[in-house]
């Protein structure tokens, strides 16, 4: 039997671990998803927008890898804790995959960036997403107007949930003091700001049109930034041509709203480009706005500043300017690129392929691509590792890792313990009048699983021999 761990349950883990279990090569694996977190699915779950039901949807499609019978989902099990690290894990497993993502958000480096009032996108997300490390923040309680700095896809997601009403959200899994925060939301004014121009813009279409089509909020676009852009004037040119696809359809979207009479909608969004932060302005202790430099084209691709400055009137600020990876005790990290050094998702140590450990998405390749673009990676890492099966399985590993785990303080959730806490969130929102609501916190995610859980349900316990392991009362999925 070759004995593998991915850690990590979001798409890059996920498809990593359905790789290895529908493989012919090796006839017996057995493979553990390991998470910190009591729930699977990563970002999908965490990081897409609540309102973005079609994406979402892909949970089912994760759901039916982590049921699968090779496979089992091993939760609030957090690598690099209480001695259980990349050494410690090697002599659990044949093989570790290692698919954690890139946690750390990029950060402006501009005066002011402290100021309270201003905060990654990141943590936005985690808030309207019931992440249960997010900080107990209601974020626009006392904001009029909002600026989004950056003009990527989380831009987009973020400007669009701080237009939109409650109403629009009731619908969705949204927690409920995050929906409560946004009906109280005084915000009318979100502006969507870029460095560079729409045609450079990392929005995808898709997206770009949900802002245009919300409700109760318009898009507005100053002509005066698109005039700045090369391929604006000519749509038919050899420069608007030369674009890729995407980009120009993006540019079409700005034109035709640039040319639309004003709605009169309660709340406007406004995209604006070729104007990069120089500095966080401050009234009262806190952010009151955002002064920028206004750039231009510099020929080459990118843009240079032109000594004028504008500034934008804001009392939340979110950086929305990319991701990037953290490091892993007891494994190699490249500071500059902020990912593991590797070959073909071999982990390098040294220049040296590490025997066992592996590598995939983002903290592998960087934080780039879309959800599907991590099938192809992790497919390339599972196909070293297969090469590799042979010399692995010779090497000898415990006979129960769980047990393992939970003589170094771990408590293990298995799959019928996340089922509880689904159990748990539904119910949660019929009490509500509302569809399925996310719990938000560790204490009430835990307690589902304690106080719901069946026991009988865990197929990787009696599948590695401890058939009769540790129950609380109440049949406790918090295996000990």
């Amino acid at each position: 039997m070759l004995r593998v761990a991915v850690v990590g349950s979001g798409p890059s883990g996920v498809y990593a671990a359905q790789a290895l279990a529908q493989q012919t090569l090796v006839p017996d694996v057995r493979v553990h998803v390991l998470d910190r977190l009591p729930c699977p699915y990563g970002l999908v779950r965490y990081g897409v927008a609540p309102d973005h039901e079609k994406i979402k949807s892909l949970q089912n499609n994760l759901r039916t890898v982590l049921e699968h019978e090779r496979i089992d989902f091993i939760g609030n099990v957090e690598v690099g804790t209480r001695g259980l690290g990349p050494e410690r894990l090697l002599g659990l497993y044949h093989a570790v995959v290692y698919c954690v993502g890139a946690a750390k958000d990029r950060r402006l480096g501009i005066p002011g960036e402290e100021l309270p009032g201003s905060h990654s996108a990141t943590d936005f997300v985690s808030w309207y997403s019931a992440h249960p490390d997010a900080a107990g923040n209601s974020f626009v309680l006392g904001a009029r107007s909002a600026v989004v700095i950056g003009v990527g896809n989380v831009a987009v997601d973020v400007a669009r949930i701080l237009a939109r009403g409650a109403e629009e959200l009731r619908p969705t899994d949204v927690p409920q003091a995050a929906l409560g925060a946004l009906a109280l939301s005084r915000v009318r004014d979100v502006h969507m700001v870029g460095r560079r121009g729409p045609a450079q813009a990392k929005f995808t279409t898709k997206e770009l049109r949900e802002l245009g089509s919300l409700p109760t909020a318009e898009a507005v676009v100053e002509p005066g930034d698109l005039a700045l852009e090369p391929a604006y004037a000519d749509p038919s040119g050899t420069l608007a041509s030369a674009l890729p696809a995407v980009n120009r359809r993006n540019l079409e979207v700005v034109r035709g709203w640039a040319g639309r009479v004003p709605q009169g909608k309660e709340r406007r969004i406004h995209l604006r480009f070729f104007l990069r932060p120089v500095e966080l302005l401050e009234r009262d202790a806190r952010v009151a706005g955002v002064r920028f430099e206004r750039t231009v084209p510099d020929g080459d691709g990118g843009v240079r500043g032109t000594g004028t400055y504008e500034e934008i009137e804001a009392q939340l600020v979110l950086r929305a300017v990319g991701y990037r990876g953290v490091p892993l005790a007891g494994l190699p990290f490249d500071a500059a690129h902020g990912t593991v050094p590797h070959a073909g998702g071999r982990v390098l140590r040294d220049g040296v392929p590490s025997p066992g450990e592996y590598v995939a998405g983002w903290i592998k390749r960087g934080p780039t691509g879309v959800i599907g673009t991590n099938r192809p990676c992790a497919k390339e890492t599972v196909t070293s590792l297969l090469d590799d099966a042979a010399a692995l399985v010779l090497r000898p590993v415990a006979s129960d890792p769980l047990a393992e785990m939970r003589e170094l303080g771990l408590r293990p959730v298995s799959w019928p313990g996340w089922l509880a806490i689904e159990a748990a969130e539904a119910a949660l929102g019929s009490t509500l009048g509302r569809r399925s609501v996310k719990i938000p916190d560790w204490p009430g995610l835990l307690g589902a699983a304690i106080t719901n859980g069946e026991r009988d349900g865990n197929r990787a316990e009696d599948r590695d021999g401890d058939r009769e392991g540790d129950r609380d009362a109440g049949g406790d999925m918090l295996t000990r």
